[in-house]
């Protein structure tokens, strides 16, 4: 009987002492911090590596991860011209090193104490601008609340690294109609472009029909002092082949030949319409008078079965 009792106890022994063994240490991973308590008061910092500790006097109160934590806020706003918006901003924080202490036993929730601060920077700023200049506007609304975090978390142990404004987000109906906007400005911007690509068009229209006007008068001009060169040689070589004959007969002479080459160009045009109609005053009258004889001529021609006018065989009958 003896023997199995030892043997028990023994064993408890053993299991007793590996126990105190395995309790009188501890391993920290990386980038983090276990907080030592002996009988409920703070004792000691362990940082990353391993550690000894008095079993069952010394017990670990808490972790603290030394890695930079995110927290995503989003928070609902109204701007200068009413017009609620939700945004969301990202604090991105650590514990200082040096604090961790505080970082510990100051703040309970450290995370709810950043919302609340962010809640009161953003709502405090943001109604004092205008929707449109709140995109504009948002690197100084997150500088805002960098600034105020980090000035009052640096007290409980936190660094406030950085604070980013990630979405603004207002109402469906009002960003529907900020892009309407934007559209109907666009759409003028390219009406504009649009008429004044017209009136570049129309301007270089008018100066090329101005250029192309002038070089044709030049053209007649050149054309009209060619033929002036033309009769003054004519006029000379008259002069030189018939000394007896004047001016007057000679000029006479070269429009007659002018007038007709014209009729036998115009005649040689296979659809020539013109009709070469005299166009002096003194000739009006003898126009009319030659379309009144063509008229009584006509009346008097016979007709195609060898009949006479029917008015001028009314005319004998009766």
């Amino acid at each position: 009987m003896l023997i199995p009792l030892f043997s028990l106890i023994a064993v408890f022994v053993l299991v007793v002492m590996l126990c105190i063994v395995v309790a009188s240490y501890i391993i920290v991973p990386q980038q983090s911090v276990h907080i030592i308590e002996r009988f409920g008061k703070f004792q000691t910092l362990c940082s990353a590596g391993l550690h000894f500790k008095i079993p069952v006097v010394d017990k670990c109160a808490g972790m603290v991860s030394l890695r930079l934590m995110q927290l995503d806020i989003k928070v609902e706003t109204k701007t200068l011209d009413d017009v609620f918006v939700d945004i969301t901003t990202s604090v991105q924080y650590r514990v200082l090193p040096h604090k961790v202490f505080d970082a510990f036993y100051t703040l309970d929730d450290p995370e709810k104490q950043i919302t609340a601060f962010v809640f009161d920077v953003v709502r405090s700023r943001v109604p004092k601008i205008r929707l449109d200049d709140v995109f504009s506007t948002k690197d100084d609304i997150a500088l805002s609340v960098r600034d105020e975090l980090k000035e009052v978390m640096n007290n409980f142990g936190y660094d406030i690294t950085q604070t980013l404004v990630t979405d603004i987000m207002p109402d469906a109906k009002v960003k529907a109609a900020m892009n309407e906007i934007n559209e109907a400005q666009r759409l003028r911007i390219a009406a504009n472009e649009r008429g004044e690509a017209e009136k570049i068009l129309k301007v270089k229209q008018a100066e090329a029909e101005a250029e192309s006007k002038a070089l044709h008068g030049k053209g007649i001009s050149w054309q009209r002092k060619a033929i002036m060169d033309g009769l003054k040689e004519s006029l000379c070589d008259f002069q030189a082949q018939i000394p007896g004959a004047d001016h007057e007969a000679i000029m006479h002479l070269i429009l007659m030949t002018q007038y007709f080459d014209t009729l036998k160009e115009m005649g040689m045009g296979g659809k020539m319409n013109t009709i070469m109609v005299p166009y002096s005053p003194g000739s009006v009258s003898d126009i009319g008078q030659q379309l009144k004889e063509a008229m009584v001529f006509g009346k008097n021609l016979p007709t195609m079965d060898g009949s006479k006018d029917a008015t001028t065989t009314h005319g004998k009958k009766g």
